[in-house]
């Protein structure tokens, strides 16, 4: 990892719209993200977690520009996203890949895998002639640990850890310097998640990728991540390096999140302390007043309530927003 910042995030905001009624008029915004800046080094891998809907993907598609952000800075490379045209943006979206959540919906059933990893290719002008793509293809298959016999088959006759490699040789065929990966893992089975994690640790030490992986399952983050950003309805509320934030976590939230990861030892299990948040996760419809997260916390005072905490430096290199952390 260099210190060298390729991606920079400030202040980024994404609401959503929501119309309802018989007449389909305005019934308010969910503030799917609502304030998110970090930054990623070149050649780093930033864990992006939390619970089911607060906001993880939603950021990786703003930071793709798939989503158009509501406000906010995204500066890749040194450019800002926003300010760019189309055929700028073209451009870079080059150097910007994903791989998605689902192996199976994300690739085109009517094409072969050779057609899939050949044809963004294609689009780019990357490589010339249809030979010379063919083989930049079997060699991309060979990469990510498939055979060149794979190109001529279908996504439907691949096993779901072999369509994940075709979405990955996919996003390699870009060359591209950051890859964001929203949760690429989650759909597999556990023995083949371990294959693909070590898959792209490896692509990333010989290629010098940099990723943002969004996924739920801190085990998983842990393995590979360098550091780790918590997120909670739409806001981040820790961000550390992996061994800082699971040894000492200064938020309630992710203290909650650690313990409800289960320990392999039944000794250690049976010993740590256990922590239950009550209710549920409030709507981003209607988030809560002052710290998103006090209706649940268990350490919560009265000033939690009305005053909306700032993301800050709690230790060198640790950043907390809870006006409790210390």
């Amino acid at each position: 990892m260099s210190g060298e910042v390729l991606l920079q995030v400030r202040d980024l905001v994404k609401h959503f719209e929501v119309s309802g009624g018989a007449f389909g008029g305005a019934r308010g915004m969910v503030r799917a993200v609502d304030g998110v800046s970090f930054d990623i080094h070149r050649g780093e891998t930033l864990g992006l977690v939390g619970e089911s809907g607060c906001g993880k993907t939603t950021t990786g598609r703003c930071i793709l520009r798939l989503e158009r952000p509501t406000s906010g800075s995204i500066v890749f490379e040194g450019r800002d996203m926003a300010t760019l045209n189309d055929a700028e943006l073209r451009a870079v979206r080059r150097r910007m890949q994903v791989i998605f959540q689902d192996p199976y919906s994300s690739l085109n059933p009517r094409m072969t895998v050779g057609q899939i990893i050949e044809e963004p290719v294609a689009v780019h002008r990357l490589v010339v002639g249809a030979a010379a793509r063919a083989a930049r293809a079997r060699e991309l298959l060979r990469q990510v640990g498939l055979l060149p016999q794979h190109a001529r088959r279908y996504p439907h006759e691949l096993s779901g850890g072999q369509r994940q490699r075709v979405g990955i040789a996919r996003a390699l065929a870009m060359e591209p310097s950051l890859i964001v990966c929203d949760e690429p893992v989650s759909a597999l089975d556990v023995s083949i998640q371990a294959q693909i994690i070590n898959l792209l640790e490896d692509l990333q030490a010989e290629l010098g990728l940099t990723y943002l992986f969004v996924a739920h399952d801190l085990s998983v983050v842990r393995h590979i991540s360098d550091r780790i950003a918590v997120m909670y309805l739409g806001r981040i509320v820790e961000l550390a390096d992996r061994k800082t934030l699971y040894d000492a976590p200064v938020h309630p939230y992710t203290r909650a999140l650690l313990s409800a990861v289960p320990i392999p030892d039944p000794e250690v299990e049976a010993q740590r302390e256990r922590i239950v948040l009550s209710g549920e996760v409030p709507s981003p419809l209607s988030p809560p007043s002052g710290c998103v997260f006090h209706p649940r916390c268990p350490i919560a005072v009265e000033r939690c309530s009305r005053e909306v905490p700032v993301l800050r430096e709690v230790r060198p290199g640790h950043w907390g927003a809870c006006h409790l952390a210390q």
